[in-house]
């Protein structure tokens, strides 16, 4: 009896221990670090973490040196190396929202391919296929890389996780889970939900579409009013009556404390004027 109970809290161990790393392994393979999940999401999935670091860098650098070489003034170059530290980060930002107002257009042609596909009696993985020669032009390269990965491989799933992870999209996420679920169960619904879902994708869209429009003068306006300083700042800084106030210790804390002001209003804004996004829930 006591080698039979030992026998089952073994098995019971070894299968905690197993679901542990199983967990942990699906983890690492769907929640990739933050700016490795931006640059996916703004269409860079060949930019590294390191390679976007090194053009800030860069930029800070850039900046530094010619408003140095124009002002003359090390506390005044010093406040825009720290704009140019984070323009490659914010243009990457720019980026991701530019290919998500791009990808919110493009979703419902590709949930009626994939729904025509179906119906016609394709198969799942040739239907996904399909997408990288009769989708829309901005997601066929990434259907185009599952194509080729599941030629190689032959393994749906694996190669669905590689999609789902390289889109880094909601809606991608929401269509790579219901072709697994209808991979593995089976169903006649898949149809059905992938026609009710375009429907909701192009309702969003155009009511996403109507807000932004109105939103947009504001938005600008805003970001004119933070950089309007900055341009005053740096014609003042021309002058050499001008010029000595910025280097003395006073001036510097002048600056530090603008320039902090500057970053918390921008951000801010962009808190205020953001539009509810849908969360990647299914990662």
């Amino acid at each position: 009896m006591g080698a039979v109970l030992g026998f089952a809290f073994g098995c019971g161990l070894l299968l905690l221990l197993r679901g542990r790393s199983a967990r942990g392994h699906r983890r690492w393979s769907y929640r990739p670090p933050g700016r490795v999940a931006l640059l996916n999401a703004a269409g860079l999935p060949g930019v590294r973490p390191a390679q976007l670091l090194g053009a800030q860098v860069g930029a800070a650098l850039v900046a530094l040196g010619v408003t140095y070489t124009v002002v003359g003034s090390s506390s005044v170059g010093v406040c825009f190396a720290v704009f140019g530290f984070l323009a490659p980060s914010a243009l990457v930002r720019r980026l991701r929202t530019t290919r998500a107002r791009e990808l919110r257009d493009a979703w419902p042609d590709v949930v009626d391919n994939l729904a025509s596909a179906i119906r016609a009696g394709m198969s799942l993985p040739e239907a996904v296929g399909a997408i990288a020669e009769r989708g829309p032009a901005p997601l066929r390269p990434a259907f185009a890389r599952f194509a080729a990965d599941y030629r190689a491989t032959g393994n749906f799933l694996v190669c669905l996780d590689r999609l789902k992870s390289e889109l880094s999209d909601p809606v991608a996420d929401r269509i790579c889970e219901a072709l697994r679920v209808a991979r593995e169960v089976g169903g006649t619904d898949l149809g059905h939900l992938l026609r009710a879902l375009s429907g909701f994708l192009r309702e969003d869209a155009r009511i996403r579409a109507e807000l932004e429009a109105r939103q947009g003068w504001t938005v600008n306006a805003a970001r004119l009013a933070v950089a309007a300083p900055w341009l005053v700042l740096l014609l003042l800084a021309m002058q050499s009556t001008s010029l000595r106030v910025f280097d003395t210790f006073s001036g510097r804390l002048l600056l530090a404390l603008g320039g902090a002001t500057t970053l918390v209003a921008y951000r801010l804004m962009l808190r205020i004027g953001r539009l509810p996004t849908e969360r990647r829930v299914l990662t």
